[in-house]
């Protein structure tokens, strides 16, 4: 400003000059710099809001809404990178008529019973919070190249927000960010992010803890069984949590961790199940994206199953006996929310049950009120932090201490395990 002002007043009486002072004084308190750009304060509070409806308690299935904010508020506070207001297209007003496209790429069906049914509610729950937005979806989309081109066409489009949901896809769409710098992509539990790709998770580990007890309670053989895809870091804190919540009530249980190496094969699904029921395992669960296939084979095999991803007790009316979900719908609005406002800022958001990001599926009939209140109350312990099921000391399947006595592991420092438990046979890779 004082070059502009320097330059103006060789040529103005100061009168004139003085006037000149207070238009560019004036400017300045309506958040205008010199070269006539709103500065960055001022595009944030001009902006128009986008925000959907706070999520009730009911929505956030017990979780506290103030919790469900602060954790957005915290994520803004954290980051390195820019608000939305200054790159991304999808803050721009839209043309009468016009609807914002957000396009959601799935690695399975949509109707599995699991993860990708659960992000699919969580997309149709977006267009209920906004009416002027479109979803474009496309399902059984390989974790490889084909995902890009999927994007690419998402985004010729017309799509400005893009949420490639499987944790495979991570490698492939950041390839392609860069030339696609005013599209936002939000990945569902990477730990790397950029300035138009930014990432969320839940803890639905804690879930998986309750569910452990659940199935603690239930065994007679005390063998439970768990068929997982791949050994990533969350399927590896699913496997551990699930086996220190039965542990906590059957000291003496031992977990069997199987890998189909697929997130969605039928037949390697079955065949898990069968080799499981052999070694006279009598509770199953899992890390799959499609759950069906395991919940219904344990039903007919006449042992009991938990769920993971979604409520499937459906598919086990006599086997169910709970399990944990996402509540992926009120999440997603709020991002699109700030990423249309313009003050969203690409970070790490991960939450659990304290802010109702992930859900308890309902109990299955044959599940004792005892057993109900148990993990009932250890959901509300999870919820309020009294329960640390991590806290040290932890050991592995080799004996070695992982987690010394008195130290409690960060979200983010669980979100990077890669080690199993004593207790749990089963490999690592």
């Amino acid at each position: 400003m004082s070059g502009l002002f320097g330059k103006t007043r060789l040529y103005l009486s100061k009168s004139l000059a003085a006037l000149v002072v207070a238009v560019l004084l004036a400017l300045l308190a309506c958040g205008i710099d010199s070269t006539g750009v709103p500065s960055p304060e001022f595009r944030h509070t001009t902006l128009p809001k986008f925000a959907p409806a706070p999520p009730s308690v009911q929505q956030l299935g017990g979780g506290s809404p103030e919790a469900f904010a602060k954790v957005f508020e915290d994520a803004r506070a954290s980051t390195i990178f820019r608000p939305t207001s200054d790159f991304a297209v999808a803050r721009q007003p839209l043309a009468e008529g016009e609807k914002l496209k957000i396009g959601f790429i799935f690695v399975g069906s949509q109707r599995d019973l699991g993860f990708n049914q659960a992000v699919s509610e969580g997309s149709h729950y977006l267009e209920a919070a906004f009416s002027d937005i479109e979803v474009i979806r496309a399902e059984n989309i390989p974790e490889t190249a084909d995902v890009q081109a999927v994007a690419e066409q998402m985004i010729r489009d017309g799509a400005k927000i893009i949420f490639p949901t499987s944790f495979g896809y991570s490698g492939p769409i950041k390839e392609i960010i860069d030339k696609h710098s005013d599209i936002m992509f939000l990945h569902l539990g990477d730990l790397e992010i950029f300035e138009n790709y930014g990432s969320f998770f839940a803890n639905i580990w804690q879930l998986e803890f309750a569910a452990g007890k659940a199935a603690g309670h239930a065994t007679e053989t005390g063998k439970l069984g768990f068929i997982a895809g791949f050994p990533i870091p969350p399927t590896m804190l699913n496997v551990n949590a699930f086996h220190l919540g039965a542990r906590s009530v059957n000291p003496d249980v031992e977990t069997t961790f199987v890998l189909t190496n697929d997130w969605c094969d039928p037949a390697k699904q079955a065949t898990a199940v069968q080799t499981l029921v052999d070694a006279d395992i009598d509770v199953i669960t899992q890390h799959q994206d499609c759950t069906k296939t395991i919940v219904e084979a344990a039903e007919r095999a006449g042992v009991w199953v938990t769920g993971y991803h979604y409520d499937a007790s459906e598919a086990a009316p006599n086997a169910w006996l709970t399990g944990a979900s996402w509540n992926w719908g009120p999440i997603i609005a709020e991002i699109v929310g700030e990423i249309r406002s313009g003050v969203y800022q690409s970070s790490i958001m991960l939450a659990g049950l304290e802010a109702g990001w992930v859900k308890l599926a309902p109990f299955g009939s044959s599940v004792s009120d005892d057993v109900r209140q148990v993990v009932l109350d250890t959901v509300e312990g999870l919820r309020d932090g009294s329960i640390k099921p991590f806290a040290g000391p932890v050991y592995d399947q080799n004996g070695n201490i992982r987690i010394p006595a008195g130290a409690i592991p960060t979200d983010i420092e669980l979100q990077t395990l890669d080690w199993l438990v004593e207790g749990i046979t089963g490999r690592t890779n």
